[in-house]
């Protein structure tokens, strides 16, 4: 975890509609939110106020009409707080103002106002009552005035908000709102891309002006994928979760098959690559496309063509494998291991050949169980990961140690995973890391519904299906597909 973000109130979110209606000061949308970023977020703005628009808001009427009561209830409680008082109080405001006005005048004494309406000589007006308190006023009139302006300025700011809710506005893209309760925690991540194809300059006759093949770019006529794989697999073997297990070929020469193109020859047996006396196995290695992704028919078809050519175990090192290969792990007596290769090898050129990076990683199929939790719900319990061991060539079963993060989508559309729930099972201590990023205390029965191999509760998928994406200590990642009835 890298740092902690502001969650944003999304437009289409119940939260968003409930701000967008305080806002606008108008009814709550009554349709529904799905939380979709593409409708953006609930944005602060800017009030264009006119004339024009304060005399067509007939909200003013009604918010004086509301709060008048209160604020004449309040101003009568401070003249009869002062009435009687010795002390003269000069008018600034208004028709009266610089006249001297007297709480002690006899009752029933009138001042007249410029305007010719008549008004009390011993009382203040709305608009005459100061901001502080006088010296030498009587403390009972201490309350009074403040429950006047308290009175007052709760009308003015109902008006104002009104005002600014009714006139024109422009949107400050850059300043939505955030959602305080809501923590939003990331960490540092990149976009990589890398196109197959490139630009061809043409000159003014439409002839290009570059070759189509430019000697030492990974995609002209020097390019051979195939070998590339083949120098590294030499140099680095393949890595899986537990150094242990890593897979160091003996041999490694071409293959003259349809989808196998290389046979790689090790060792079982345990201690260190010299020091290994078991029975030499033989495997055939599939290289997936250099920009594609591999299906489960075409581990299928590499499958039988080992089984075919007598090799123990079938090795398929491909960038991306479709979501139906996963479930894929044997053909008869042929263990399949798909190796998931590292971006890296796009640029072996540019790269040193060390052996030293993890540039074939095997990440074995995840073994869960999907358990009934009562009232139509269901729960997913990961019970680890099927890992392949060349000591003995038999694929056993890892526990959850393995795993260090896995996620649902609970309710799978077989077109793209959306995670609906996460887990955290990593190893050293994750809540103390979660706690210095948060900069927080967690609850830690909170955090404990996070951290653990058994979901919470969750309605059955309307599709069907749910798909589970497990990922572990080397950031390599397999995703399983269930089926629920």
């Amino acid at each position: 975890m890298g740092a902690r973000y502001p969650y944003y109130l999304l437009a289409d979110s119940r939260a968003g509609k409930l701000k967008e209606a305080e806002l606008r000061r108008a009814k709550v949308s009554d349709s529904p939110g799905y939380g979709d970023i593409r409708q953006g977020f609930v944005y602060e703005r800017v009030p264009h106020i006119t004339l024009k628009s304060i005399a067509n808001n007939t909200e003013i009427d009604t918010i004086w009409e509301t709060y008048q009561p209160t604020v004449l209830a309040t101003l009568e409680a401070l003249n009869g707080a002062l009435r009687g008082h010795g002390q003269p109080f000069t008018v600034t405001t208004g028709g009266r103002a610089g006249e001297t006005l007297r709480f002690d005048a006899p009752a029933g004494e009138s001042f007249r106002m410029p305007g010719g309406e008549s008004v009390p000589a011993s009382e203040l007006l709305e608009w005459e009552v100061p901001w502080e308190m006088p010296d030498g006023w009587p403390r009972t009139a201490e309350r009074p005035l403040k429950n006047f302006w308290e009175a007052r300025l709760a009308r003015q700011r109902e008006m104002d908000r009104s005002i600014a809710a009714r006139a024109d506005f422009e949107y400050l893209y850059d300043k939505p709102f955030e959602n305080k309760s809501i923590v939003r925690v990331a960490g540092p991540f990149t976009v990589e891309s890398l196109s197959p194809h490139r630009m061809l300059g043409v000159d003014e006759n439409g002839e290009t002006m570059d070759g189509v093949a430019e000697p030492g770019v990974g995609y002209g006529q020097g390019w051979d994928f195939a070998q590339v794989i083949l120098d590294n697999l030499k140099t680095a073997g393949v890595q899986q979760a537990h150094k242990e297990d890593k897979i160091t070929f003996t041999s490694l020469t071409g293959w003259p098959g349809d989808l196998i193109c290389i046979k790689g020859e090790y060792r079982e047996g345990e201690g260190n690559e010299d020091e290994k006396t078991g029975p030499e196995r033989r495997a055939g290695v599939f290289i997936g496309p250099e920009f594609g992704t591999v299906s489960r028919a075409d581990l299928a078809a590499a499958a039988r063509e080992a089984m075919e050519a007598d090799f123990h175990v079938l090795i398929a090192c491909a960038f991306n494998y479709d979501a139906h290969s996963s479930e894929f792990n044997k053909l008869g007596p042929i263990p399949v291991l798909r190796a998931r290769m590292n971006a890296d090898l796009h640029m072996a050129d540019d790269l040193k050949n060390t052996g030293q990076g993890n540039l074939f990683v095997i990440f074995g199929e995840p073994d869960m169980d999907i358990l009934a939790a009562g009232d139509g719900q269901i729960r997913v319990k990961v019970n680890g990961v099927d890992v392949f061991h060349p000591q003995t060539g038999e694929v056993r079963a890892d526990g959850p140690a393995g795993i260090a993060c896995w996620f649902i989508d609970t309710d799978y559309n077989e077109e793209s995973f959306f995670c609906r729930q996460a887990y955290f099972l990593g190893a050293n201590d994750p809540y103390k890391s979660l706690k210095t990023t948060l900069k927080a205390e967690i609850d830690e029965s909170a955090w404990a519904t996070l951290y653990g191999d058994t979901s919470r509760p969750f309605p059955k998928p309307e599709s069907g299906r749910i798909a589970v994406k497990v990922i572990n200590h080397l950031g390599d990642e397999v995703m399983r597909v269930f089926r629920v009835d």
